[in-house]
């Protein structure tokens, strides 16, 4: 499971992953933190045995995008991505950036947000529905040589299918039993992700902001026991 750390405050975001196991689950950075607390905090995590998943989702022209992905390798992260809708010549120019470091960094793309549904594709321009512009997507990835994609839980099984087994599958809009949806249109809780084909769950708000997250992960944790591995995790 990857955690979510979508916070506006520093000092709460480091609280949480002070209280949090290190190798029971990673982390997320996303824009909001990454603005507030800068690259160091990024380092300062992966230096201490947390895998980090900078989650940017780069979308420029390709030299740009190239750089920014060589630089995030080189704070140590365990993931960064790119958006797909960059077009090919974009992801291979980040794909060719990342390996010239050297460094293990994951390299994965977000195809269409979890937050977006057919209707809203429609009014963007994108040909729809979600799950074609999804797979078309997808595809582009795997033609670039990403090492997986950032999609819906619903969409894993179809991106394993393009990618093989190997292709990591990053779902965000991941909801335990019985929490509500918030802002996310394509959700599923923990176990029915992992039975769809996803790699690794993205839980934020059920565990960030529950009063005990600790025993949140534990609770998530405990609803996976019986769904059985998954590769990549």
């Amino acid at each position: 499971m990857i955690v979510a750390l979508d916070f506006d405050d520093v000092a709460a975001a480091e609280t949480l992953v002070a209280s949090l196991p290190v190798g029971r689950c990673r982390l997320k950075v996303g824009k909001e933190l990454f603005l507030r607390a800068g690259p160091e905090v990024v380092r300062r995590w992966s230096v201490a045995g947390w895998d980090v998943f900078l989650d940017l989702k780069f979308h420029d022209i390709p030299n740009t995008v190239a750089g920014a992905c060589r630089a995030a390798a080189d704070l140590g992260v365990w993931m960064v991505n790119v958006h797909t809708l960059g077009g090919p010549a974009m992801m291979e120019a980040a794909r060719a950036a990342v390996d010239a470091g050297g460094h293990a960094t994951l390299l994965t793309g977000v195809t269409i947000l979890t937050s977006h549904s057919d209707a809203d594709l429609e009014r963007i321009g994108i040909a729809g529905p979600v799950d074609a512009a999804v797979s078309r997507l997808g595809g582009l990835a795997v033609e670039a040589g990403l090492d997986g994609v950032v999609c819906a839980a619903r969409e894993a099984a179809s991106m394993r299918a393009l990618g093989g087994p190997g292709f990591r599958r990053v779902t965000p809009g991941i909801r335990p039993a019985g929490v509500a949806a918030g802002d996310q249109s394509r959700v599923m809780t923990p176990a029915a992700a992992l039975a769809a084909g996803a790699t690794d769950l993205v839980i934020g708000r059920p565990i960030t902001r529950a009063v005990d997250p600790p025993a949140a992960l534990a609770s998530a944790e405990a609803e996976l026991s019986g769904a059985g591995d998954a590769p990549g995790l």
